[in-house]
């Protein structure tokens, strides 16, 4: 279980110091599919490198499984179990699809081993394992090849920031589908993800609405998502928050 407790992050700027986020107390219970949503600008981004430790609040603390984390780096928290999927993954010239999921596994996993995992994204295996992880591929397949290394890697809990970021509808449409096998397959781990589609919203296990940088509400998508979208977009009611 990953908890959060008072957990506040601020910026300087010309003013003196810009509150980013405000005594937020959150957790995160095993086997569950959690996606935070809210308006722009509300501190989503923020919070979900926060927990992969890309930043370092200004207070509160990070307890995963009880044990404190907060002062741990991105790289010791990658090996306590915790991912972190970025809006825009990262292209890697020189390394194959296969280094990729290797290094993701930590360990030297076959072809045909390598081949499950991106056959499990909707993946061709063979059009795609001996790719580089370069400008030649699109937004929608660095998308799905990132979620494979997250299935190589087997993580506790993994953050999904805006995985819909920059990607066509159609890639879109297998991305949810490649979600809701994650959710009906999740075991001994937990997902996270930032997002205000309504698409991903609608299967989620809990919603958490961040807005002005605090926890406007939070429950099951049962007890949020209708007074969050009603009639209107999940994008409009975001928008409406601010």
């Amino acid at each position: 279980m990953l908890e959060l407790k008072n957990i506040s992050f601020e910026v300087p700027d010309a003013k003196g110091d810009k509150e980013i986020l405000r005594d937020i107390s959150l957790k995160v219970e095993d086997r569950r599919f959690v996606v935070i949503t809210g308006p722009n600008g509300g501190g989503k981004s923020t919070l979900a490198k926060i927990i992969a430790g890309i930043e370092k609040p200004t207070a509160g603390q990070i307890l995963l499984d009880g044990e404190d984390i907060t002062g741990l780096s991105i790289t010791e928290r990658a090996r306590k179990g915790i991912g972190f999927a970025f809006q825009q993954p990262v292209r890697f010239k020189g390394i194959k699809v296969i280094d990729l999921l290797r290094i993701a596994s930590g360990t030297q996993m076959s072809v045909s081993e390598a081949c499950e995992y991106l056959s499990e994204v909707g993946l061709c295996a063979k059009d795609y394992i001996q790719r580089e992880v370069n400008a030649s591929l699109s937004g929608g397949e660095l998308k799905r090849i990132e979620i494979a290394t997250v299935l190589a890697r087997k993580t506790r809990l993994t953050v999904f920031d805006e995985p819909e970021a920059g990607i066509d509808l159609w890639s879109f449409q297998n991305l949810i589908r490649i979600f809701e096998t994650m959710r009906e397959h999740i075991e001994d781990s937990s997902i996270v993800i930032i997002s205000h589609q309504e698409r991903i919203l609608n299967i989620a296990d809990e919603i958490v609405v961040l807005a002005n940088g605090k926890i406007d509400r939070q429950g099951s998508r049962e007890m949020i998502l209708g007074g969050l979208i009603g009639t209107e977009s999940a994008t409009d009611a975001c928008a409406r928050l601010k």
